[in-house]
């Protein structure tokens, strides 16, 4: 049965709005999605870390949509994608190389740890896509440059943004195979002309300094409390900072794939390339990398006109 204190995220203030911030942690969501792939530890571990960070950026938007959080790089690990819609699904996936993943450990010397997610996937990009569902999009990128996500993400913006944000996550390995994954974070950011408006200027320097020493003593035994639901984590952290709850989401696992949308896509294929699709058994067959489903199809099924 899954902990009702997890799989969700609670947007907050604190200092009279001078700060907003996000917290966050997920369980069953990394359960669901690393189940349906078997992905080895470290490829799993960059993709819960992924996605714990996806879900705090996705809760700063005011919008009916897809949020889309992509790491691409050159290394073994060669992309990870998370997408958060506004009413809480997550679905995500990686794709690795397992020979150049197993050289990269044996080169390293390193087989059994588990790297940090940037080293995974080399030299490369990070990117941010915001899909309104309107045909409006607005994407930003940044070079993978940073020891670890957090200083990844700090420096999207730090430099595409120029929003001060202060960012800790958090991924918990499993002991063995059949334990659950589990990653989480916090996020904090001063957002120019957007609440503080009561706080005096020369205080700011100071609030920032003690904002950002309460949020990294937050400890992963504590974010991982089964006993503690998220508020009462910010209660401890920030109660003697004017802390207002501003929003609570929940989220579980949905993929968007469907087969009628492999079939409007195969529609729109002539004939000869269907042909030239077909598998030993004359039929064309496709498989989600979000979900792991497996649709297949016959040339007449696809041919045949709608009603």
């Amino acid at each position: 049965m899954a902990n009702e204190n997890f799989d969700e995220c609670v947007s907050f203030l604190i200092d009279d709005g001078l700060f907003v911030g996000r917290i966050a942690r997920l369980e069953n969501v990394l359960k669901t999605i690393i189940h349906k792939h078997g992905y080895v530890k470290n490829v799993s571990a960059a993709l819960s870390e992924t996605t714990a960070l996806a879900v705090l950026l996705a809760n700063a938007l005011k919008f009916e949509g897809l949020f889309t959080l992509q790491l691409q790089g050159n290394g073994p690990v060669s992309t990870v994608v998370v997408d958060v819609t506004s009413d809480g699904s997550i679905r995500a996936c990686a794709n690795y190389d397992k020979a150049h993943l197993e050289k990269a450990f044996a080169l390293r010397k390193n087989e059994g740890e588990i790297e940090a997610t940037p080293h995974l996937l080399g030299n490369g990009t990070l990117a941010f896509t915001i899909d309104d569902g309107k045909n409006n999009y607005h994407q930003g990128v940044v070079d993978l440059q940073g020891k670890t996500l957090t200083e990844c993400a700090l420096r999207y913006f730090k430099q595409s943004e120029q929003i001060e944000t202060m960012l800790k996550l958090f991924v918990d390995i499993p002991s063995d195979d059949e334990g659950s994954w589990r990653a989480g974070g916090i996020l904090l950011q001063r957002i120019p002309n957007i609440g503080g408006k009561n706080v005096a200027l020369e205080d700011i320097p100071e609030l920032k300094n003690e904002a950002e020493i309460l949020l990294n003593s937050l400890k992963q035994e504590e974010i991982f409390d089964e006993n503690l639901s998220l508020p009462e984590i910010l209660h401890r952290l920030y109660h003697a900072n004017n802390l207002v709850l501003t929003k609570e989401n929940k989220y579980q696992f949905k993929c968007r794939c469907s087969r009628e949308k492999l079939l409007k896509t195969l529609r729109g294929f002539s004939e000869n390339e269907l042909s030239s699709m077909l598998d030993e058994n004359s039929k064309i067959t496709a498989t989600c990398n979000f979900c792991s489903e497996t649709y297949a199809f016959t040339i007449p099924e696809i041919l045949k006109k709608l009603n």
